[in-house]
């Protein structure tokens, strides 16, 4: 899902025709709660992961942003601005189930170029459903027209195969699922 971003800045006094009844307002420089609550259902309403309105006295930014352990990324020692609001909390969302867990995934040691087998006309090294033992080769990473043979390292049955003859590969991606 790509981000999507809005900002809005306003001066203080400064006039905005309102769409609904046609009248102009001016742009108060504060926010109260029921309005902060009404701006972030319209955020969300809209998709938006980042929203942020500043005026002269005030700034707020919404962002839905997963949890962080530690500092926040964009904690900065700023000038003070007046408090806001609490931060509105939502429920967390249940952790997707993942169907790779349990799995020993054999990633490349190298970046370079994924060969399941020995040659083009050659059958595979190992497919789905094939029992290996720690020493069995299972693909070739070519880096730099040097063929590396790559190893299971475990013992078990080939349950994924997680990349496409001849694709590129980046160091740590994962090659293989194998359920011990």
């Amino acid at each position: 899902m790509a981000n999507i971003t809005a900002s809005a800045k306003a001066k203080d006094d400064e006039t905005v025709e309102d769409k609904k009844s046609g009248k102009k307002q001016t742009l108060d420089a504060s926010f109260n709660m029921d309005e902060l609550q009404a701006l972030a259902a319209l955020v969300n309403e809209h998709g938006f992961t980042d929203f942020e309105f500043e005026n002269e006295n005030i700034r707020v930014r919404l962002s839905k942003m997963a949890a962080v352990s530690g500092p926040h990324p964009h904690a900065s020692l700023q000038s003070p601005a007046p408090a806001v609001a609490p931060p509105i909390e939502t429920a967390p969302a249940e952790p997707a189930a993942d169907p790779d867990a349990g799995l020993h995934k054999i990633t490349s040691p190298i970046v370079g170029t994924f060969y399941r087998s020995p040659g083009p006309d050659k059958d595979p090294y190992v497919s789905e459903g094939s029992n290996v033992s720690p020493d069995t080769t299972v693909c070739i990473v070519e880096a730099m027209k040097l063929m590396n043979e790559i190893q299971a390292e475990v013992s078990g049955e080939i349950v994924k195969v997680y990349v496409e003859n001849g694709t590129p590969v980046e160091y740590g991606q994962p090659l293989f699922g194998i359920r011990k």
